[in-house]
């Protein structure tokens, strides 16, 4: 079965209520996969317990993807190749990483941030 990892940008899109990512993903077939650093960034941004009560819940419809060892060496090494010359940061290095080791592909509105 195909499935996606979702990022960050795509997440807080679906929170604002964006009907072509919502119409997107209830097409999409597959299994639908976050990273834990999107839930963490997800969180982070929270403006009360409220808001995370409901980010709560809203994590939970998605498989989430816990940071392993595999998933840590593949960052650590996109890190040394990209963050250099494609400006490549921690965050944006372990959720692709996550989708590599997957073997599925990026959901993202960011192409740039992932361009290398």
């Amino acid at each position: 079965m195909e499935a996606i990892v979702c990022d960050t940008n795509i997440l807080i899109e679906i929170l604002k209520g964006n009907a072509k990512t919502v119409r997107q993903l209830q097409d999409f077939k597959g299994e639908l996969y976050l990273s834990s650093i999107s839930a963490m960034e997800l969180f982070y941004g929270a403006k009360d317990k409220t808001e995370q009560k409901k980010l709560e819940k809203f994590v939970s419809l998605f498989t989430t993807i816990h940071v392993n060892e595999s998933i840590s060496r593949r960052a650590v090494e996109l890190v040394r190749r990209y963050a250099k010359s494609h400006r490549l940061d921690i965050p944006d290095s372990l959720i692709a990483a996550t989708a590599m080791e997957l073997g599925c592909r990026l959901f993202t509105y960011n192409l740039k941030d992932f361009r290398f």
